[in-house]
């Protein structure tokens, strides 16, 4: 192992372990700036990722754990992974395609979560560092796995480029016709993992319109303009300034938990998605996606109960997720952009972290 230690205080050997059978490791990429990106393939989780301040101090930007063992029994099973098959809520955990009606573990209050009780979050996948930065990911799910219909075959590649972007790239092909949702669960604080609040994080999201949802996240009826409700992110806000408003959707959601609509001019383009900055490091991540949809997460059920990495906690609101993907509850929901994969198809997207300072 040419290095012991991870720029951000890692300890290489502690993401060694056997689990269910397979490997688990630690890939650390950098680039020639000096950033720096960890990924176990326990989860195809983002361990660490390092950029630079506005003094030019490498800060740790994600939320994580120590070691393997801690991944392995966390209150937060979703840090820095890979959620699948499907990301986000089904209703009632069940969905019917070409007329069969598949059941889904119910993890989620009535609901079916990121891929259900052992979701891509949760197993080993295969791993190969292509070279200095870049690292591809490979896990095949059964065919009835979680419920779901097919064998999936599933690749996602991690690229860190010489521009600070963390580049995540997904594929999938289906032996049966299926669905899936792949989305990135990375939890941010652009002040440095560990400080305890991003209300000072100003926030831009490129959506007129974002999908409410009900007191178990499912969305229903239409979607719903932004302006003139504190869900507006059209124009830079900060993330805590509206955030405990009286307003039904961030009542549901104890804060920010909800889709946005993003504004594309054709479906699949690489757009931009939103913008989040901080004030005291001077962090600036742009967010691009394929996707139609961005999930905004505030990390409210974060308890800081634990300690994650380098003795610090997480409190509630110490992190926030900008989720790449298609809409929650879509296998249900025909109006919505399709999320079924056929056999001969193959699903692919891409979404892109852009790291800079101001």
């Amino acid at each position: 192992m040419k290095n012991e230690c991870t720029q951000s205080g890692l300890t290489i050997k502690n993401f060694s372990k056997l689990v269910d059978g397979k490997e688990t490791t630690l890939c650390v990429l950098s680039n020639r700036k000096g950033a720096e990106l960890a990924i176990t393939n326990y989860g195809a989780k983002i361990v660490s990722l390092m950029v630079p301040d506005r003094d030019g101090r490498l800060t740790d930007v994600v939320t994580g754990h120590n070691s393997i063992d801690e991944y392995l029994v966390s209150e937060e099973p979703y840090f820095g992974a890979i959620c699948g098959r499907y990301g986000n809520r089904i209703a009632g955990g069940k969905f019917t395609l070409d007329g069969t009606v598949y059941e889904l573990a119910i993890n989620n209050g009535p609901n079916s979560l990121h891929g259900g009780i052992k979701g891509f979050n949760a197993v080993v996948w295969d791993l190969k560092q292509l070279d200095e930065q870049t690292v591809e990911l490979t896990y095949s799910s059964a065919d009835g796995e979680e419920g779901f219909p097919g064998q999936l075959d599933t690749t996602v590649v991690y690229h860190l480029t010489e521009e600070n972007e963390v580049v995540i790239s997904y594929y999938a092909v289906t032996s049966k016709p299926t669905v899936l949702n792949l989305t990135n669960h990375s939890y941010f604080n652009l002040s440095g993992q560990g400080d305890p609040s991003v209300h000072d994080h100003v926030l831009t999201i490129n959506a007129d319109y974002y999908l409410p949802t009900d007191d178990t996240s499912i969305p229903y009826g239409p979607k719903a303009p932004v302006e003139g409700t504190p869900m507006d992110f059209r124009t830079p806000h900060e993330v805590g300034e509206r955030i405990d408003e009286d307003f039904e959707a961030l009542n549901f959601g104890r804060g920010y938990d909800h889709t946005y609509i993003l504004n594309k001019k054709e479906e699949n383009e690489l757009s931009f998605c939103a913008r989040c900055s901080s004030p005291k490091t001077g962090i600036v991540m742009d967010c691009y996606t394929t996707q139609p949809g961005v999930q905004l997460y505030t990390g409210h059920w974060m308890t800081g109960n634990f300690v994650g990495k380098n003795g610090k906690r997480y409190p509630a609101r110490a992190a926030l997720c900008l989720e790449t993907q298609h809409y929650p509850d879509s296998p249900n929901k025909p109006e919505y952009p399709s999320v079924v994969l056929r056999p001969g198809e193959t699903f692919e997207s891409k979404t892109v972290y852009k790291f800079m300072v101001e």
